[in-house]
């Protein structure tokens, strides 16, 4: 393990309480990210990235692990702040998890999930459920590969976590699309906008999400991907954001947003299929879960026959005005 404190006194805040301790988990386990790749004798950029945010703006002190068994409850109690940016099935034992959970939902720690936090698991029977379900969803595939022109929905402007994310923000990244993800659990932040790039899916997409896990806070980003991002004064500030909300040291609101949610599947849809969608507030859910269930009958995810995917589509775009 890697471990470096950082003095904090450019902020006056940081006078009167202490920097928040993070603790940044980049341990690949299969793929590896150019973003945690470190060089020989070096740090992997988003480490360094990192290292310049709580430098700059004095929020955090941070320790860098690839190693996901220092993991402890021992350890656990030094740190406010979890920082996942990891791959596979990580060597976190069934009692090491339970000793993770307790620390977030007694309210003690807080934890930011970064783009591949959604392609993790836990290396033991049942765990790559459990990770699935505290984090909110699972990678299913990123049609949005590297350097993708896409644009960005802001959810909710004014939310802090997402406010340095103008809505429409044009961009370049590799986006994935999640399964085991249930919109009455999560806020969603941000989703793609499927009115514009060259890839658009009639389904929702979200990219960044918050929930509650007891007393304590997550947050999860799908950006992230590439060294560029990092060093994106906009990705920064989202994560120092991230890091003083799940650290306890700023208020935004995290109850689940289904309707919003809603309201952004139907969204996709019509852009998608370059025609609006007759709803009521009576039947937005309805249709909105079979919007999201386009996913699963996507062509890719059948050997390539698109008859079901053409017929529920067509299900969903003739339907009768309400």
């Amino acid at each position: 393990m890697i471990g470096l404190c950082l003095a904090a006194f450019a902020d006056p805040a940081a006078v009167h309480e202490r920097p928040l301790r993070v603790l940044y988990l980049s341990q690949s386990v299969g793929f590896v990210h150019d973003t945690v790749r470190r060089p020989p004798g070096g740090l992997a950029p988003s480490e360094t990235a990192l290292l310049a945010m709580g430098r700059e703006g004095g929020v955090f002190t941070v320790e860098f692990s690839q190693d996901a068994r220092e993991l402890t409850a021992a350890r656990l109690a030094g740190i406010d702040v979890l920082v996942f940016s990891t791959t596979g099935a990580l060597p976190i034992e069934r009692t090491a998890w339970a000793a993770i959970i307790a620390w977030m939902e007694s309210g003690r720690g807080g934890f930011v999930g970064i783009h591949s936090a959604a392609d993790t698991a836990l290396d033991f029977e049942g765990g790559q459920d459990a990770w699935t379900a505290f984090l909110g969803g699972r990678f299913d595939g990123h049609p949005w590969t590297q350097g993708t022109e896409i644009r960005l929905s802001n959810l909710e402007p004014g939310h802090p976590l997402v406010s340095m994310w103008p809505d429409a923000t044009g961009y370049a990244e590799e986006i994935y699309q999640y399964v085991g993800f249930d919109p009455d659990r999560v806020r969603v932040l941000q989703t793609l906008d499927m009115g514009a790039g060259p890839l658009r899916r009639p389904y929702p997409v979200p990219v960044t999400w918050v929930r509650q896990i007891g007393r304590g806070r997550l947050f999860y980003t799908n950006l992230g991907h590439t060294p560029s991002t990092w060093d994106d004064p906009r990705f920064r500030a989202q994560i120092v954001q991230a890091i003083r909300w799940t650290g306890g040291r700023l208020e935004a609101p995290a109850s689940p947003n289904p309707e919003v949610q809603d309201s952004a599947a139907i969204a996709a849809f019509a852009a998608a299929e370059g025609a609006p969608l007759q709803t009521n507030p009576g039947s937005s859910a309805a249709i909105a879960d079979e919007i999201r269930a386009l996913q699963a009958a996507h062509p890719e995810k059948r050997d390539g026959d698109s008859s079901a995917w053409d017929a529920a589509r067509a299900q969903i775009r003739d339907r009768p005005g309400e």
